[in-house]
């Protein structure tokens, strides 16, 4: 897909999450179009090698690539990452939440730890994140909110509660702020994927693939870079009249 070139160029994006998978591609498509871009996740030698080949695909030498080592769940070290990167950058134009886990398991068997710690990771960071980056983008008076939920999110699936209520929580949690920013010209919109090719579906059987590809009408499983491209769209002024909206990039899983 040929895209238009260095649509982020002097934009500062954080990605969280942005170590592998969807949030890595992300990062580096940003970094690709010009963005400055910190990444954070929790384990320094993915970050630093990630923080490596994001150097690598950065257009300009002056754009700054960085990493923070930090647990989204946790309120304060989400503070004090977000201080001083604020403080380093002067904005943070572009926040994408991308961080998630699963622990999946019948509800009947599900225990009191797997529902916190996914309803803590997935659902909670959020709210750090978005929290802590109100005021600095208000002060801006612009900014652009991704948060990556889930096909989850929109239509369940047994064996899934907490990841479920997690991702469609992010959603009901997006509009809401979407609606308290709107006047600030700050958008915060979600993308939900459908089935991408991450370390979360590696595991998966070939029988267990061949039953998702059933119900794709476009009969492959999406590549990370799918869900980069949609977050580029809206990281971008080309999706300056967009705000509160849910795009699922699942190759027609939910229609």
């Amino acid at each position: 897909m040929s895209l238009m070139q260095h649509l982020l160029k002097g934009k500062t994006a954080l990605v969280t999450g942005g170590t592998a998978g969807i949030g890595k591609a992300i990062a580096s498509l940003f970094a690709e179009q010009g963005a400055h871009v910190a990444i954070c996740g929790t384990n320094k030698e993915r970050a630093e090698q990630t923080v490596l080949e994001i150097e690598k695909v950065k257009v300009d030498p002056e754009q700054k690539i960085r990493y923070f080592l930090l647990d989204v769940a946790k309120t304060k070290e989400v503070e004090e990452a977000i201080g001083k990167l604020v403080e380093e950058w002067g904005k943070i134009d572009i926040l994408v939440n991308n961080a998630g886990i699963t622990r999946d398991n019948l509800l009947m068997r599900m225990s009191e730890e797997d529902w916190d710690r996914v309803v803590e990771v997935n659902l909670k960071s959020i709210y750090n994140t978005c929290r802590a980056l109100c005021r600095p983008m208000m002060k801006s008076r612009a900014g652009s909110i991704i948060n990556i939920t889930s096909v989850i999110g929109l239509m369940g699936n047994a064996g899934q509660v907490n990841y479920a209520a997690s991702k469609s929580g992010m959603i009901g949690f997006t509009k809401s702020l979407a609606k308290e920013l709107a006047g600030r010209g700050i958008r915060a919109n979600c993308i939900a994927p459908g089935y991408i090719e991450t370390q979360m579906t590696d595991g998966l059987t070939p029988q267990i693939k061949e039953q998702i590809l059933t119900k794709i009408p476009l009969s492959r499983i999406g590549q990370p870079r799918d869900i980069a491209q949609a977050a580029l769209y809206l990281a971008s002024d080309l999706s300056s009249y967009v705000t509160g909206q849910v795009i699922a990039v699942d190759g027609g899983m939910v229609m």
